[in-house]
This record gives structure tokens, sequence and C-alpha cells, in this order.
């Protein structure tokens, strides 16, 4: 019997494979491609993919897997590893860090949404695009505040729905790849010639370069999320490495080859005349000219655009209800959060959190209304959450460096560096990384997108720190 156990709890137990596969439809999106070859030129950006790869997404998966591993009983994420090595009032500040970094990220869902609506219905643009500002970043706002409202609603049936389309859209980002690595062979009609040559893979190291890294940064951002499921692989020090290399592997060959793809298909001087139509339609373009080559019309553009506006709509309403869940629900909030926040109505949602996601995040889509054109819109949504969302990362590598440099003793199945001095120095590098990266991506020509950049990190980290002194006040 003892026996039969033993390898029924072995045969539960996860390869390193099947993390690997699971972390990379988490990590990955096909978004991530299409950015890049817009902002780093061309295939320019091969060569920034391959060092953000070794020298930063590889340590931070590998540091992510020794704190899963130490917190595996932790079911707070980075809050509670932060809660564990530094503290409950620490703890309350990355709770409201990663919960602020959503504030930026739910209005470009909404305005994403409709932009994915539009192409969805009208198979081309040019009229949305050309539309009055105004007008739609109203439209944009009053489908946001359907959607707060059906985030009080508690519905769970979209958190299946946010996971279909997250996997339809994994799906077409490989097919991409495929199909257009393919279509020369089948139609090499409109294809632009390539050149993979060393002097055209080296970027230009400018103050575009630099300013645009976040992008990158953000790119591959996320897998904190794979963390609770370290200690239920095989064997967890050998495995999750081998798991997060074959990952890191996949990730680079996606990226190399999605660029090769889309080098293919995209002028880099008519990217960069257009940069703000690139952005805003860049996918879009990219399977409607596959579908062209393929001779199936807009077949597969109308299929992603479909898929986007379900993932786009649905993870709106998750991105306002579980973010907040998240701080509002947790130990420190009752210590540091006013009362009348964590007010919850009968579906379980934190009504007054709820409202106040809607004035911060409403307060963005309308200033966007004096913005020219609706590409500008989407553009700037972009920058703003290359510049935001990685910032939550912060937590994590300040966790590792205090689980690491601290006196207090923790036990792990996995340890990513056994050197303690070393482990605190990789910590910091990758800390380093990312605090600079979006302290440069701050940085725009354009003086609205610059003070949106700029003020709504201010105002958010404003609010977090007036909210524990609020609760003071009320509780005296």
């Amino acid at each position: 019997m003892g026996i039969m156990d033993t390898q029924e709890k072995t045969a539960k137990k996860m390869a390193w494979w099947t993390l690997a596969l699971m972390a990379f439809s988490t990590v990955w999106g096909f978004g991530n491609v299409v950015n890049g070859y817009i902002y780093f030129g061309g295939v320019k950006v091969i060569f920034s993919w391959v060092l953000m790869f070794i020298l930063y997404f590889v340590p931070y998966a590998l540091m992510v897997g020794e704190l899963g591993s130490v917190f595996k009983e932790s079911e707070g994420g980075v809050s509670s590893w932060v809660n564990a090595t530094m503290g409950p009032k620490i703890a309350y500040y990355a709770g409201w860090t990663y919960w602020a970094c959503h504030v930026a990220y739910i209005s470009s869902k909404g305005t994403g949404g409709l932009r994915a609506l539009a192409w969805a219905i009208f198979q081309d643009i040019t009229e949305f695009d050309h539309a009055n500002t105004m007008m739609i970043q109203i439209i944009t706002f009053v489908i946001f505040v359907f959607f707060c409202w059906l985030a009080s609603r508690g519905l769970s049936v979209l958190k299946t729905l946010a996971t279909i389309a997250g996997s339809t859209m994994f799906i077409m980002s490989l097919l991409y790849i495929l199909m257009m690595i393919a279509a020369p062979a089948i139609n090499p009609h409109g294809m632009l010639p390539l050149d993979l040559s060393f002097k055209k893979l080296i970027p230009t190291f400018n103050i575009n370069y630099f300013t645009s890294l976040s992008i990158l940064v953000f790119a591959v951002g996320g897998c904190e999320k794979i963390s609770p499921y370290v200690n239920k692989m095989q064997n967890p020090s050998k495995d999750f490495p081998k798991g997060m290399f074959a990952l890191a592997i996949m990730v680079m060959v996606c990226a190399i080859l999605g660029t090769v793809a889309m080098g293919m298909m995209f002028d880099v001087r008519d990217v960069n005349a257009h940069f703000n139509d690139y952005v805003s339609n860049g996918a879009y373009w990219a399977f409607q000219k596959l579908g062209a080559y393929y001779h199936i019309g807009n077949t597969l553009m109308v299929i992603y655009a479909w898929t986007n506006v379900i993932g786009q709509f649905s993870t709106l309403v998750l991105s306002i209800d579980a973010p907040l869940r998240m701080l509002l629900g947790s130990r420190e909030a009752q210590n540091y959060i006013p009362s009348k926040l964590l007010k919850q109505n009968k579906y379980g949602a934190y009504t007054n959190g709820i409202w106040m996601v809607g004035i911060l995040s409403g307060a963005i889509i309308l200033i966007q209304s004096v913005v020219p054109g609706a590409t500008t819109v989407m553009a700037q949504l972009v920058k703003l959450n290359a510049t935001t969302m990685p910032l939550r990362y912060l937590w994590v590598f300040a966790a590792y460096i205090a689980l690491r440099g601290g006196k207090k003793h923790f036990k792990s199945v996995y340890v990513f560096i056994k050197n303690k001095t070393l482990a605190v120095i990789v910590g910091g590098w990758c800390f380093a990384i990312t605090a600079a990266c979006c302290l440069l991506g701050i940085y725009s020509p354009d003086p609205f997108t610059l003070a949106l950049n700029i003020l709504t990190p201010i105002i958010l980290t404003g609010l977090g720190l007036i909210l524990p002194w609020i609760k003071k006040r009320e509780q005296a």
C-alpha cells in the first residue's frame, strides 16, 4: 500500500517540460513581438531580446523559483514574500504597488477592446482612427463603467472566457510564426528581402533605445505567477532550472522567429514614418497580410480581432476585480486601509474599491480626450503600461535580496545561487535594471505623454502613502 501511495504521489508531480509550457503560455504573447519590432528598429531588436533573456529573464525566473519554494504555503504571492522577509507594513506597499500598476493597464484594456471590436466588425480601422478623439474616449469610458458594474456582480464565467481567449491568442501567436516562415515557399510574392548580417542586427544606442527598454522588461515579466508550482515538481533543485532554461529558449526562439516574420512583411522605414499607426494596428495588419499571402482574405485577422475582443474585455473585468481582492482581502489591509474601502456587497466585490478604480482609470481615459487621434491614445497607453507595470517586479527582487541577505534562515528545496553574497548581487542587478528601465521609460518628446508618465505613478504612490494615515486617524 505504501509503494502504491508513493507511485501515485510521483505520478502527480509535474515534469520540467510541463512547467516550461505552462509558463510559456503565461509569459509570452504576440504583442511582445510586434512592440519589439516597432520600438527597436525592426530586426535590430533580436540583439536586445537575446541580451534581455540572458542577463535579466533567466535570473529573474530562477529567483522566483526559489521564493516560491521557500514560501510554498503562501497564497498572497509577492505580498506574502515581502511580509515574511520585510514585515507587514512593507508588504502593504508591495500589495498597493501591484494594484496601482493595474490602473493604467485597466484603461488600456477598454481602449484596446474597442479597437479590436472595430477591426472585427468593419475589417478596416481608417474611419475609427480618424474619428473625433473625444467621442471615442467617451464611448470607451461608457464601456469601462459598464464593465466596472459587471465586476461588482462577481461573474466567475469571465475567468473561463479570459482563459479561453488567452489560450486562443497563444495559439494564434504560434500560428503566425509557423505560417509566415512557411509563406515564402508557398507564395513568394510580396515578401521583403531580409538582411540578417551582424551589422544590421546591432542596434543604434541612442536616447530612443534606452527609453524603450521598459517595453522589453514589461514583455518578459510576470513569471512570478508560476511560483506555486515549484514544490509540485519531481525534483525541484534540478527540474525547475531545467524548465526555466527551456522556457527562456522557447521564448527567445519565438521572439527571433516572430521578428524575422515581421521583417518579411513590414519595411522599417514605413514603420518609423507611421509609428503610432503601427503601435496601434501592427498586429492586425500582420494577420491581414498573412491571410493575403495564403489567399484567404481577412479570415485570420477577423479571428485574431474577435479573440482580442473577448480577451481584452474579460481581462478588463478581471483586472478591476482580482488585484483589488488581493489588496483589500489581505491581512495588511485591515491595518493600513480605511474601513470604507473594505466594504463588500453580497457578491463579495469591494464596491468602494471599484469606485476608486473607476475614478482613477476613468480619469486616464477622459483626460486623453484632448489627444489628437486614437492611434496617439493607444501609443501613449502602451508606453505608460511599459513604464508602470514593471514597477511591481521590483518587489520580487527586493524580497529575494531580503531573503538571501537577511539574518533569518529559510528552508528551501530549490536554491538558485548557493553563495549568499553572489545571490544578493544578482538580485540587486535585476532590481537596478528594472528601476532604470522604468525611470528611462518615463521620458517622451511629447509633453502630454511625458506628463502622463510622470503624474500617474506620483498620484498613485501618493494615494498609497495617504491611506495608512487616514486609517490611523480613523482608529484614533
